[in-house]
């Protein structure tokens, strides 16, 4: 049996959670990969005997097993190694800045022997679905480090005290190897001080967190990302070296979102419906675009094979620019498919029948049906 035929029986025996069967099918994956490819081989090899011995297989890789918290028992965070993803789709200022932080980093050595402090950490603002945490972990790809990721759900705790304790084993064990530590959502554990309407076990939050960010090594990096930044502690804004602002895509990233996330069905699209999708998403962001084109792939595949008319009802948000742009969306609607009706072009474009019959009146014959 080849490696190929393998990969699909493995991939069960994980959803299944059948371990057994995972460390057969792992063992005899070492032995297919032992010649021709050693790394590979010797690489699963080291997982099973961590696996084995009853640690985590993850440390295979020098990955400590990740913290839990001593109420609930739940892990406070979780670590992932670093996966290929492909580059975030963002506005070249953003990107330039995440780049430079990649190059600073890769030369970390000529930055020491010069007696110049390294950047390890960043701030992410900006609003939900703007790529921040996937641009985490394509950082995470670049610099082959693995992610650790806080869990805001376990680490807040109900108990005076816990909840601090739990911040500061994160960051032990973020510091106890080379890792990207991100802390999502860091408002809800970073807010200002001033506020009289938190409670103190909350502003002691603040004082830890400040003070693990002060000694934050150099073999590792924090980022820390926020869709309320007017809610931080003004002392928090001096513990990263970076602030980087992510905003909504433009004309040009809308455009390489759906020529990404459309794939191939991108290329059988009109200039029209491509400028109609463009336009229709000039607040949206990006993770929403990418949610739509999934809908248009999946009524393509499965309902229309007309393209242009499933991207017209699946990116008809109703953000017209005036009254001329709905009358060319229901004449163009009526040329694609001549047998829509009324109803029909009301219910994709959002616009009242009333309304659509008189755009219609001088674009081709009306079916009242």
């Amino acid at each position: 049996m080849t490696s190929e035929e393998l990969i699909p029986k493995l991939v069960r025996a994980c959803l299944d959670n059948d371990r057994r069967l995972v460390e057969e099918i792992s063992t005899m994956l070492v032995k297919l990969f032992k010649k021709k490819q050693p790394n590979i081989a010797r690489e699963i090899s080291h997982s099973l005997t961590y696996a084995r011995n009853g640690s985590s297989a993850i440390r295979s890789i020098d990955v400590q097993p990740v913290p839990i918290d001593k109420e609930s028992r739940f892990n406070l965070c979780k670590a992932e190694e670093p996966l290929e993803i492909e580059k975030p789709i963002l506005a070249e200022e953003t990107l330039s800045e995440l780049e430079d932080f990649i190059s600073e980093r890769e030369q970390i050595e000529k930055l020491v022997l010069e007696d110049i402090t390294p950047p390890n950490s960043l701030l992410f603002i900006g609003e939900p679905g703007v790529g921040k945490t996937y641009s985490a972990k394509w950082l995470s790809y670049k610099l082959n480090l693995p992610l650790v990721t806080m869990d805001l759900a376990t680490s807040i705790s109900s108990y005076l005290g816990r909840s601090g304790q739990n911040i500061k084993n994160i960051f032990d064990y973020a510091r106890s190897f080379p890792a990207i530590l991100l802390l999502d959502e860091i408002d809800a554990i970073a807010k200002r001080r001033d506020d009289v309407s938190d409670l103190g076990e909350l502003k002691r939050l603040v004082n830890v967190l400040l003070k693990e960010l002060e000694t934050w090594p150099s073999q590792s990096i924090v980022i820390a990302a926020t869709n309320h930044p007017d809610l931080l502690d003004k002392a928090i804004w001096r513990r990263f070296d970076r602030t980087i602002n992510f905003k909504l895509p433009d004309v040009e990233e809308r455009q390489f979102l759906l020529e990404r996330h459309l794939d191939k069905y991108y290329s059988s699209l009109s200039k029209e419906a491509i400028s109609f999708a463009i336009k229709q998403t000039a607040q949206i962001n990006a993770a929403d675009i990418c949610k739509i084109c999934m809908h248009v792939k999946r009524k393509i595949v499965l309902d229309s094979n007309n393209v242009d008319l499933v991207v017209f009802e699946e990116f008809c948000l109703g953000n017209y620019e005036n009254k001329s742009s709905k009358i060319e969306l229901c004449n163009l609607l009526r040329k694609l498919k001549p047998s829509l009706s009324i109803r029909d072009i009301s219910k994709i474009t959002k616009i009242p029948s009333t309304s659509v019959s008189r755009y219609l009146q001088n674009g081709g014959t009306i079916n009242e049906q």
